[in-house]
């Protein structure tokens, strides 16, 4: 509990312990106002940048499941049901609120894929 208060008083973020976050997996600018909801699954290797929602939706009990290698841009909130596959890059304010296929670009509100990567493909944000 006092880790908790800590976290949020200092960074403006919730970064609940119950949360499956990757190995590898960096929070950008010591996860300054990161809200994660503490069902979410998050895969090794991602990158989630400052001011970042990652949650779910009321009455649903399914919360975001991020892949392996997923960057998120700055301000993204990616909630509901939703999967997002391996090797994503999600656009800075983009809203996800659908599935994403792996080795893709997804920007926007609502988010939509505007291009497909090569699987081996060493794209960043």
């Amino acid at each position: 509990m006092v880790i908790k208060a800590g976290i949020r008083i200092l960074w403006g973020g919730v970064i609940p312990y119950q949360a499956q976050i990757g190995k590898g997996t960096i929070l950008g600018y010591q996860a300054l106002g990161v809200v994660i909801h503490k069902r979410c699954v998050i895969g090794e290797n991602c990158h989630i940048a400052q001011n970042v929602t990652i949650g779910g939706t009321s009455n649903l009990y399914e919360v975001p499941v991020l892949g392996d290698k997923v960057q998120v841009g700055v301000g993204a909130v990616i909630v509901g049901p939703v999967h997002v596959g391996d090797n994503v890059i999600v656009g800075a304010n983009a809203v996800v609120n659908k599935d994403i296929p792996p080795n893709s670009v997804a920007v926007g509100i609502p988010a939509k894929v505007i291009k497909t990567l090569a699987p081996d493909s060493k794209a960043t944000i």
